[in-house]
């Protein structure tokens, strides 16, 4: 995949991820290209570890590993963040 196809997938998983957590408002185009290409990774990792999908290419079960990463990405910061409001 090229560097557009990432930062397009990316994009993509990372504003889904946001309107499912419900920070979609406090999140711009470039937070949510960051959150979904950390999110990629991170559930890319994921499924490796698990012994899941093969995710090649720009498809739809990269799409739905990226968004798995970032809604947990988010999950994790949400987590950060509520604690440290404490």
């Amino acid at each position: 995949m090229g560097i557009i196809s990432w930062i397009v997938l990316g994009g993509l998983a990372g504003w889904v991820a946001s309107i499912i957590m419900k920070k979609n408002a406090s999140m711009g185009v470039v937070a949510n290209i960051i959150v979904g290409i950390i999110g990629a990774f991170i559930g890319g990792f994921l499924m490796n570890y698990f012994g899941g999908l093969e995710i090649t290419g720009f498809n739809i079960q990269s799409f739905l590993v990226a968004l798995l990463g970032s809604v947990i990405l988010l999950a994790i910061i949400n987590l950060f963040k509520s604690a440290k409001a404490d």
